[in-house]
Formats: structure tokens, C-alpha cells, sequence
């Protein structure tokens, strides 16, 4: 089988993905240890693509516990060059309303317990990450989104909590004051480790609540989620489907070259076992 070009990375609800020929299991060894789950590579279209679900099948794994660098490393190492993540979030605005989906091109991090890059212990890179989510990709999936979903929000800032509990309605009403669209748990660290790792990267997030700041509506449930879930996924499988049609052969944007210029360590000075370890993602800088 050639390459998977493409990774989808499939949050809550979403835990296959139909419609694959030539399909294949493939169970990945990083040096971060395990991904969440095997990978499944296949083709859609005459396209590489690979599945991993986020939470592992049958949601074994919690936000904090997912293991986004060796998830990361692993799309990287199939040959993934553009993920599309689908995510769960909870609505932090009126307007966009529980099975809305919305394609967020800014991002808060209020994380605190993850690994969140795949560099140190020897080797610093301070990658740019001003704007977070590719935009060729993002537009991408905009453009297939509103001919599938009903409402589509164009762009907006997603939260990203630690959880695995919800916001208190104190901390929800700071992020409305902030100006953000969504709260979510688990677009970071996967964001900025896919742009350490030179890979496309963007979300497609799926409303199913209003969160607890919202008077009118009922406060955020498991119950409310995985029922408006169930009805998002559907749609988000199509939205994939119609986007992996249109990639580009080749890309243009700078996610591809993100560590150029990145990597500020005297080479002299990197220790030989972290240039093996991170060889897949520096080597092309590093000789």
C-alpha cells in the first residue's frame, strides 16, 4: 500500500471510519510509546489515509491521558502529511448552537498535566505558532461543511480545557468575556505537536451544548453530549469524505517547512540519542 497522505484523528463518537478499500491494522511503535489505538490505513478515493480514534475504540482514554505525541509521531512516521481532527465542543456563544460545527482558526490553551512538544532533554525548537490551524486545510473544510452541515460557523477562538471535568459557570463566563467561540479538551497538545512534526493540521468541531453559562439551556451532560454526538457524526464522516477528494498533491502552505530555522541548538551539541529519537521529525535539518 502507498503512503496514508492523509490522518484522521476521530474524537468522541467517532471511532471508525466506513468506506476505506485495501484496509489494513497497523500497530505502530514510537518512541513515545503507544498510540491510543491501531491505526487503521486504507484508501478513500485512491487516497492514503489513516484512522486513529483519539480516545482509543470503545473510549478508554481520557483527554489527559491521550498520548498525542506518540499519536503524532505515528501519523508522521505512515507518511501523514495533513490531519483533520474532529472534535467535540461545547458552545460559548448564543449564535452557535448545539449541532452547529465550527472551523476555529485561533486557540487558548488552558492545559496543564500534558506533554505538549517533542523537543527539550537536549535539543530546543521554537516553532512559530501565531496561527494555529492550517489554512489551506481549514478552508478546505469549510467550503465541504457547509454543503453537508445545516450551520457552519467560519472561523473563531477554540478553549482548550484540561477536564475531564466541565467548566464551572465561573470559569465559562471568563472565556465568553475573552471572546471565544468553543471549549474543547483535546485539540492541544495535538495542534502544536502536528506543527513540530510539519503536518497539516485543522479541526472541524462539533457543537453539542452550551456549555454551563447559558441561563436557557440545560447545563452540559454526558447524556446531552453523546445523543448530539451521535447525530454530528454522521455529517462529520461526510464532511471528511468530500475533503480528502480536494487535497492538494502538494503543499504550498508553511506548515511543511515549520522547523526550518526552528532548531536554535548547536548541533555540536545534541546529544546522539535524541537526534535517533527525533530523527523522523529533524533529519532533514540535522545532518
Amino acid at each position: 500500500m502507498s503512503k496514508a497522505k492523509i490522518g484522521i484523528i476521530g474524537g468522541s463518537g467517532l471511532y471508525e471510519m466506513e468506506g476505506l478499500g485495501e484496509v489494513q491494522d497497523r500497530e505502530v511503535s514510537t518512541p513515545f510509546g503507544p498510540p491510543s489505538d491501531i491505526i487503521k490505513t486504507g484508501t478513500l478515493d485512491g487516497v492514503g489515509v489513516a484512522f486513529l480514534p483519539r480516545h482509543g475504540r470503545g473510549h478508554r482514554i481520557s483527554p489527559t491521558e491521550v498520548p498525542s505525541r506518540a499519536n503524532i509521531y505515528a501519523l508522521k512516521s505512515l507518511g501523514v502529511e495533513w490531519i483533520i481532527s474532529i472534535s467535540a465542543v461545547g458552545s460559548l456563544k448564543e449564535e452557535i448552537r448545539p449541532l452547529d460545527m465550527v472551523i476555529p482558526d485561533q486557540i487558548i490553551d488552558r492545559t496543564k498535566s500534558r506533554d505538549n512538544t517533542f523537543f527539550g532533554k537536549g535539543i530546543v525548537a521554537h516553532v512559530a505558532f501565531a496561527d494555529p490551524f492550517c489554512p489551506v486545510l481549514s478552508k478546505l473544510l469549510l467550503e465541504e461543511a457547509q454543503t453537508v452541515a445545516p450551520r457552519v460557523h467560519k472561523g473563531g477562538t477554540y478553549v482548550v480545557m484540561e477536564g475531564p471535568l466541565f467548566s464551572t459557570r465561573a470559569e465559562s463566563m471568563i472565556y465568553r468575556s475573552w471572546g471565544a467561540s468553543v471549549i474543547g479538551m483535546t485539540a492541544l497538545p495535538e495542534g502544536k505537536l502536528a506543527r513540530e512534526a510539519e503536518i497539516c493540521y485543522a479541526t472541524l468541531a462539533c457543537s453539542t451544548d452550551y456549555d454551563c453559562w447559558y441561563e436557557h439551556a440545560e447545563s452540559v451532560s454526558v447524556e446531552m453530549i453523546v445523543a448530539n454526538l451521535s447525530r454530528n457524526v454522521e455529517n462529520a464522516k461526510k464532511i471528511v469524505k468530500k475533503v480528502i477528494a480536494r487535497i492538494p498533491p502538494k503543499r504550498e502552505c508553511g506548515c511543511s517547512s515549520a522547523l526550518n530555522n526552528a532548531i536554535i541548538t548547536d548541533r555540536s551539541l545534541i546529544p546522539p540519542a535524541r537526534k535517533k529519537e527525533l530523527g523522523l521529525l529533524v533529519n532533514k535539518y540535522i545532518k
